[in-house]
């Protein structure tokens, strides 16, 4: 859902290859799911520092890992709400054991494992 003046930079083969490299790393998982525990698929490849008409044109945050992130669409639709709105704010109901079974959470108010 690129904003009008990113989406020539969006179509660049320039971040078409940073976005891929990026994403290759760290197994292609979402990041901040990750530092909660969490083995999600990345799905984006965001922007740590939001681009805007002002820094479209800088290299050092278009295109430069130290500002990239790997995100699933509910953690990306988290630093957008301007975008998504609420339909992304649900929280997760599973997530992932060390051994990379299907793990129930806990939702507030509810006593025991969440099924789905």
């Amino acid at each position: 859902m690129a904003r009008d003046f990113a989406t020539a930079f969006y179509h660049s083969s320039a971040w078409k290859k940073t976005r891929n490299s990026y994403m290759r790393l760290g197994q292609g998982l979402c990041e901040p799911c990750l530092r909660k525990g969490r083995y999600t698929p990345a799905e984006i490849v965001h922007h740590k520092v939001h681009l805007s008409p002002l820094n479209i044109d800088d290299p050092t945050v278009t295109l430069d890992y130290a500002n990239l992130e790997r995100v699933c669409r509910e953690c990306h639709a988290k630093e957008h709400p301007e975008l998504y709105g609420e339909a992304f704010s649900r929280k997760p109901r599973w997530s992932f054991d060390d051994e990379g079974n299907v793990v129930p959470l806990e939702e507030p108010g509810i006593q025991g494992p969440v099924h789905f």
